[in-house]
């Protein structure tokens, strides 16, 4: 099986080069999430004169353009190729980040959602990357694939805050007009990269053998839904709760922005940091057990978040969050990743990103509404029954697989 693989994807010396550098575009287009998360509801709470509950408002246009991308991107993927359509996002993040500084130049609130809708779109085609890294390798490579993919993460949680820090005055005195001015850079780097990459059609080797199932087909069987079900409960949560967490430190605990800028780095370097390990543990324990210690892990965050709202509680419980989201979100896609066809993977996936980025562009727009009106201790406490929910829906799946019989 694994020569065939092997066969089917090129020697394990290409597949690796192409997931390289696969990581490498996923390092530098991902500042762009930990970068917006940090400062874009600080920034959109200074713009606004009034109704301060709508301060969250571009982050949400954030994920708004990430569940957008994910559409375009399958779309794109099949017209021009899935390197073409890489490098078109990279380009609509170049875009998205010089309207954003003009957006704060003139003090226009909405344009500035607007903008980072376009930034969101850029990280909606950056989330096809795991998945063109798993459907170009064989599939005992997959898990590791998608956790080199995740785990360049790091870089990502190290660049985007630092530039949300360092740049933020560059344009004085236009709080943060440098920090989305960083981001032209950025993605024109990542144009670069993706120039030496060269990448396999998707289900190119079996597309002629076997017939595509009908979406609904797919999309209805338990394996498929317990992994998407996970996958939105986790990153849902992981959304709701980060957002809401600079304002609550800032605003709500009269931090220092760069306290909270440090809090979102130590929490993104938590989300991607044991993604070098999370493939291993899914080879040995399964890919259900891991998400439902990243459920757990995640109970430990709202534990510790409501222990208190000194420094180490926020930082304590975004760290938390970070690992909780990184077991339960590669878990959950390599379950996803197992339900379909490498035929059938353009659809699936496009299916699934629109669902799970229109469900965590509401929890980060409700973060806001919530944070408002209820406060921090109130964003922790819908932690406990979503984490219960998903926790009983994989260990079924786990239960069921235990009973299905050998073949």
């Amino acid at each position: 099986m694994d020569v065939s693989a092997q066969g089917a994807h090129g020697d394990m010396g290409v597949v690796r080069r192409r997931v390289y550098l696969l990581a490498a575009v996923q390092a530098v287009l991902g500042a762009a999430a930990p970068l917006a998360i940090s400062v874009g509801s600080l920034a959109g709470y200074q713009l606004l004169a009034d109704d301060k509950s709508l301060a969250t408002a571009p982050v949400t246009g954030f994920n708004v353009g990430t569940a957008l991308g994910a559409v375009l991107i399958a779309l794109a993927a099949r017209i021009v190729g899935r390197k073409a359509a890489f490098m078109t996002g990279a380009l609509i993040g170049v875009a998205g980040g010089a309207l954003a500084t003009i957006a704060l130049i003139r003090s226009s609130f909405w344009l500035f959602a607007l903008a980072l809708m376009m930034i969101g779109i850029c990280a909606g085609f950056t989330q096809k990357i795991r998945f063109a890294a798993a459907d170009a390798s064989p599939a005992s490579y997959k898990p590791k694939a998608i956790s080199w993919i995740l785990g360049a993460g790091i870089v990502s949680a190290v660049v985007g805050p630092q530039l949300a820090i360092w740049a933020k005055d560059w344009l004085a005195p236009v709080t943060f007009g440098g920090t989305f001015m960083a981001l032209i850079p950025l993605g024109l780097l990542a144009v670069g990269i993706l120039a030496f990459l060269r990448l396999p059609t998707a289900g190119a080797v079996t597309q002629a053998n076997l017939p595509s199932r009908p979406l609904r087909e797919i999309v209805l069987t338990q394996r498929f839904m317990s992994g998407m079900v996970c996958g939105i409960g986790t990153y849902a949560l992981m959304t709701f709760v980060m957002t809401g967490a600079p304002l609550a430190m800032v605003i709500g605990c009269g931090f220092p922005t760069e306290m909270a800028a440090l809090g979102i780095q130590w929490h993104v370097l938590a989300m991607f940091g044991p993604s070098f390990f999370t493939g291993m543990l899914i080879s040995r324990f399964g890919a259900e057990k891991v998400v439902a210690a990243g459920l757990l892990t995640l109970m430990g965050c709202a534990v510790v978040a409501h222990m208190g709202v000194a420094l180490w509680n926020f930082w304590g419980a975004l760290v938390l969050l970070g690992v909780g989201w990184n077991f339960g979100f590669i878990g959950s896609t390599s379950i996803v990743a197992s339900s379909y066809r490498p035929h059938e993977a353009d659809k699936v996936q496009g299916f699934h990103d629109i669902v799970l980025f229109s469900t965590v562009a509401l929890s980060s727009f409700s973060s806001g509404k919530i944070f408002v009106a209820w406060g921090w201790s109130f964003i922790n406490l819908v932690i406990w029954p979503v984490a219960i929910v998903c926790l009983a829906i994989v260990l079924t799946l786990i239960f069921s697989r235990k009973r299905a019989p050998s073949p």
